[in-house]
Parts: C-alpha cells; sequence; structure tokens
C-alpha cells in the first residue's frame, strides 16, 4: 500500500468532517497530496465513513487515472485536481454541504466579516463564484466547477483564503495539509452560522473595519505573526 501515512492523515480528515457534523451520510469529501510524488488520495465515491479504511482510499495521478485502489474516487475528484493544479501551496482539500455554509453557497451571497473570528482566519468576505453555464454544467461538471473557483481566485491569494463557497452548490476549502483543509471547512461552517445570526439580530450589521481585520488576520498568518507558541 503507498502513501500510507496520507492515507490516514485522509481519513482522518473526512472522519474530522463527520464528528463535527458536517457532512451527512457521504456527503462531502476530503483528499491530500503528495506533491513530490504527484498523486492525490481520495475518498472513494458513496463509501460511508464509518466503516471507510486507509487501504479503501483512493490515489490517483494529476490526471485522475487510478495508481491504487479498486473503488471509484470521489465523484468531485476532478474538481480537486483543478485546485491542486492551480494553487500551488495547497496540500489538502475539503469539500461539504455543511448547513450555514451551503445556505450562503445557494443564495449566492459572499460572507461579511462581521467580527474577528471571521477575520482571524479568512483576509476578506469569504468568496461566492459565479454560477456555472447551462454549457459548462452539461459537460466535464467537475472540472468546471473547479475552474469555476480558479477564476474567482484570479485576485486572491488562495492561502490567505482557505475557502470559497460554489453558488448553488456549497463550499470548497483547502490548507497545507488534508488535516488543515477539514479544520478550514470547520472554520467556514462557523462563520456562515455567525454571520447569519448576525444579520437576525441587525439586518444592519455593517463588516468590521479593515483595521481590526487586518490586525487579527496579520496576528496570526504571515512574517509578524504573534498568536500561539514558536515553532
Amino acid at each position: 500500500m503507498i502513501l500510507k501515512s496520507l492515507r490516514e492523515e485522509v481519513l482522518e480528515a473526512n472522519l474530522e468532517l463527520v464528528r463535527r457534523g458536517l457532512v451527512l451520510y457521504t456527503f462531502g469529501n476530503a483528499s491530500g497530496i503528495s506533491r513530490g510524488d504527484s498523486l492525490v488520495v481520495i475518498k472513494p465515491s458513496g463509501v460511508p465513513y464509518e466503516v471507510m479504511k486507509p487501504e479503501e482510499l483512493v490515489v490517483v495521478d494529476l490526471d485522475g487515472k487510478v495508481v491504487e485502489g479498486k473503488l471509484r474516487p470521489s465523484s468531485d475528484l476532478p474538481t480537486h485536481l483543478v485546485l491542486y493544479k492551480a494553487f500551488a501551496g495547497i496540500g489538502g482539500v475539503a469539500h461539504t454541504h455543511s448547513r450555514f455554509a451551503t445556505a450562503w453557497a445557494q443564495a449566492q451571497r459572499e460572507i461579511p466579516c462581521f467580527g474577528t473570528t471571521h477575520a482571524d482566519y479568512f483576509h476578506d468576505s469569504v468568496p461566492v463564484t459565479k454560477p456555472l453555464t447551462p454549457k459548462a454544467i452539461r459537460s466535464d461538471y467537475e472540472v468546471n466547477t473547479g475552474h469555476a473557483i480558479v477564476r474567482r481566485f484570479v485576485k486572491l491569494d488562495p492561502l490567505h483564503m482557505p475557502g470559497v463557497l460554489v453558488a448553488g452548490h456549497a463550499p470548497f476549502c483547502w490548507g497545507a495539509t488534508p488535516t488543515e483543509a477539514a479544520h478550514a471547512a470547520v472554520v467556514i461552517e462557523e462563520i456562515a452560522a455567525l454571520a447569519m445570526h448576525t444579520l437576525t439580530a441587525n439586518p444592519k450589521a455593517r463588516a468590521i473595519s479593515k483595521h481590526l481585520h487586518d490586525k487579527h488576520f496579520l496576528r496570526k498568518h504571515g512574517g509578524s505573526a504573534y498568536y500561539g507558541q514558536k515553532k
């Protein structure tokens, strides 16, 4: 069995999505990439999380060809592959249909930064893609979903914005590792829920200032970060 440690981390990332209540049944998936091998490990399609084992995860190359595994990979694999090719700094991708983040995606609305919880992780509003055209949906739907995400990030840094809302669909998140990708999926759901409750409490709520947003983001990210302990 190749990529044993990556398989184990990807399995754990998938199980974290379940533990945090972000997926129902088999909705959602997480993957990880070995950049040195140019191979991706991803959840098999439609396999219940509670019975999934590391050896059942599927290993594919960056063209989607199965290298090891007897099961079909997740149907969202082509989207994951587009993201790995476009965002060189990421090592894991997580996709869920979590309730609040998906509601924002269905509303086709970005999530404004109403507070510092959001600012700690996303250096702007959580972006939303443009809807796919009928032609893009009919042909290579999953690939075109990935391209829609990449187009939305032409002027954005994916390392400062670890997730996106796909219009009419749901969130995709990423990170330096599969573990971080799952973490980002948990965070985007919490941010989405907080934003929804904020607008319920005050429909006229406004985003926090850029100064406060920058302060909270940069104290955790970048060369001048001082949050946490030194590694």
